[in-house]
């Protein structure tokens, strides 16, 4: 487990439309417990956000997710990415990923990208889409075959799948939007956000 990850049971993935929500956003969630988040590069927001939560937001840990080519690294790392996500495996992409000076987490949906990630010295991976893969069921036949291999999935998890997630030995953590509604944002119901952000923040492993 990365130190980034030690004491982490649950990671927001952000998708940010709006650059003035993405301070008060992450302020919410770390008020609620949650200070590891993950930004999605779906958006051209993303970049900026990236940068303004690691600057005005010491306490928290923010990383870049859907990253797809080389420079969404770049981007990512310019940004101040603490570490970097991706939904899948690329040559060029993990070797960029693994060239940084922090923790890339590769995706991988198959047992073959498991072996390929392991290979490449990747011990802790992204598990996307979960929920349309197998979900608890195929990280549960994973564990015995790959051990010392943990997963964050990510993808269709909710607040009522997570606990069976983390009750697998190989899940440490897992990634969701559950607790970060589009409507609350869009509202700027931060308070809300906070609510849901302390439920799932005592989400325990095992």
């Amino acid at each position: 487990m990365h130190e980034i990850f030690e004491r982490t049971t649950v990671v927001p993935v952000l998708t940010i439309e709006r650059l003035e929500d993405a301070l008060p956003l992450a302020e919410a969630l770390a008020r609620g417990g949650l200070t590891v988040l993950e930004v999605t590069f779906r958006t051209e927001a993303a970049a900026p956000a990236i940068a303004a939560i690691a600057r005005e937001l010491p306490d928290a840990v923010v990383g870049a997710g859907t990253l797809l080519r080389p420079n969404d690294i770049t981007q990512a790392l310019e940004a101040g990415a603490k570490f970097l996500v991706s939904p899948g495996m690329v040559p060029e992409l993990v070797a960029a990923g693994l060239a940084t000076d922090v923790l890339y987490l590769p995706g991988v949906a198959t047992a073959s990208e498991v072996m390929t990630a392991r290979g490449l010295g990747c011990s802790l991976l992204k598990f996307f889409p979960a929920a349309a893969i197998g979900g608890p069921a195929a990280l549960a036949a994973f564990a015995p075959v790959f051990r010392g291999v943990a997963f964050c999935p990510t993808g269709g998890i909710t607040e009522e799948t997570a606990p069976s997630y983390l009750r697998l030995p190989n899940v440490p953590m897992v990634g969701g939007a559950w607790m970060v509604p589009a409507a609350a944002i869009a509202e700027r119901d931060w308070s809300r956000i906070t609510g849901l952000a302390k439920k799932a923040a005592g989400l325990k492993r095992g």
